[in-house]
């Protein structure tokens, strides 16, 4: 078959065809474009500021408790919920875990009461054991072990001993009764002129 038998993109399809892709592709790349600003992805590639957090509001109390907790002084969201291997590895947890928390609030399907699957559960071990090594290793001699020795009954998991920290339990909850007045809940990304008509201000 020679070159010029070859069909081209002009022959496949008619102007209106491609006029009609060109607009369905736009179509596709806006709404996407809308869904990510409406979701703030943004904010959750720049910096570890934990604000970027709350915008999804199931946080809220997460957010509260935790910035009322030691930890509120000296460690964000980033340090304890994100692996510190390297850039590739933070940055895809961080998308997977992203795209699946999204994927949980949009059909619905989260638990009244988040908890850490497994994958995040040995993500958080390791970095309580990463930021209080010299405390675990050389003072109080516990921290020997993983998330997966705990759960193969090895020894016990951090949180089996300290379950306040950092975002505690209902006593933390019924202590942080102001929780939306603490925390930066992000602004209606909807305009003003939109909620007008929808009457929502």
């Amino acid at each position: 078959m020679s070159w010029k038998k070859l069909l081209t993109l002009k022959d496949l399809f008619s102007y209106k065809q491609k006029v009609g892709l060109l607009v369905l592709a736009g179509v596709i790349c806006g709404l996407g474009g809308l869904f990510m600003y409406l979701l703030r992805a943004h904010t959750y590639f720049v910096g570890d500021n934990p604000s970027a957090c709350v915008n999804c509001h199931i946080m809220t109390p997460y957010y509260a408790t935790w910035s009322h907790s030691s930890h509120g002084r000296d460690a964000t969201c980033n340090d304890c919920h994100v692996p510190h291997q390297n850039f590739f590895v933070k940055y895809g947890f961080k998308a997977f875990d992203g795209l699946k928390h999204t994927a949980y609030f949009v059909t619905r399907s989260e638990r009244q009461a988040i908890m850490a699957e497994e994958k995040s559960a040995e993500v958080i071990m390791d970095n309580c054991i990463r930021c209080h090594t010299q405390l675990n290793q050389e003072i109080v001699n516990t921290g020997r072990i993983n998330y997966m020795a705990a759960k193969r009954g090895e020894g016990k998991a951090c949180w089996d001993c300290h379950r306040q920290v950092p975002h505690g339990g209902m006593n933390s909850l019924m202590s942080t009764p102001n929780a939306e007045g603490v925390t930066p809940l992000p602004p209606s990304p909807v305009p003003n002129w939109l909620q007008g008509l929808l009457g929502k201000k």
